[in-house]
């Protein structure tokens, strides 16, 4: 079977900036998958290749079996994305930014209404669907970009920082849904989180990266038992990247500020 991710060799630049530093790394199908590090340390840039959002320099990433230089559009089929920045229309209820969605997948016309309803509905979001989505809730609109991401089907589903601002009962609500899809769909789920509680709680494996480069990689259990007894997971991502939460004072401050603007706009 192949790899949900396969990542090979992956290095890319931004000018004389190394972003990404020679990444090798797969994710097998149906894992909770978490990509841990500080601002700066390649996670999105690494997502982005992923995403097909950036074009690959040097190395090669499948999805699925599929090249994402060669088969971008099969590989933007395969996926669902909730980014850091927000991703809904204020202006337009959550119905309709889910539908927008669908149509934007070209999920087929006669199962758009279904789809999009089926969604919302995962998200507990029903009630809510013809509201303004310029007046939800924080989590609801974390939630309704969760639905957004969903309406397609995806067999990967990509999450860039998706509680960031988020009070913990809602992150909560987030990542129950999170476990429930993939529990009921076999869904493989790539995210990145500030959050070790979480990854640890979540993930079935995790990657720690620092300044590109991958420091380590596998179950949250594992990583904390072999650093020491009583080791919680945020020891295991100090040891392996320092105390510094910035490694790069460009993309480290770019991420800062993205994501204090999302964190001001879900309140």
């Amino acid at each position: 079977m192949n790899e949900a991710i396969d990542i090979r060799g992956v290095s890319h630049r931004f000018g004389e900036h190394l972003a990404v530093d020679e990444l090798t790394l797969a994710v097998s199908p149906g894992e909770i998958f978490g990509l841990l590090g500080p601002n700066g340390a390649g996670k999105t840039t690494t997502i982005r290749l992923l995403n097909t959002l950036l074009p690959l320099q040097r190395g090669a990433i499948r999805v699925f079996g599929l090249d994402v230089s060669r088969q971008a559009m099969g590989v933007r089929r395969l996926l669902g994305y909730v980014p850091q920045q927000l991703s809904i229309e204020g202006a337009l209820t959550g119905r309709e930014n889910v539908m927008w969605f669908a149509r934007l997948f070209d999920v087929p016309r006669r199962e758009r209404k279904d789809r999009v309803n089926e969604v919302l509905a995962m998200m507990d979001l029903t009630d809510a669907a013809d509201r303004l989505a310029g007046n939800f809730s924080g989590g609801m609109v974390r939630r309704l970009e969760l639905a957004q991401a969903l309406v397609n089907r995806p067999a990967l589903l990509v999450l860039d920082e998706p509680t960031v601002g988020l009070d913990p009962v809602a992150r909560d609500s987030v990542w129950t849904r999170v476990a429930e899809m993939r529990d009921q769909f076999g869904m493989t789920v790539l995210l990145t989180t500030h959050y070790m509680e979480e990854a640890d709680a979540l993930c079935d494996r995790v990657a720690m990266m620092h300044r590109g480069a991958l420091r380590t990689v596998g179950p949250p259990a594992e990583l904390r038992a072999a650093l020491r007894p009583g080791a919680s997971l945020e020891d295991v991502f100090r040891h392996f990247t320092g105390d510094s939460l910035t490694t790069d004072e460009r993309g480290g401050l770019r991420s800062v500020r993205s994501a204090r603007r999302t964190a001001r706009r879900v309140g």
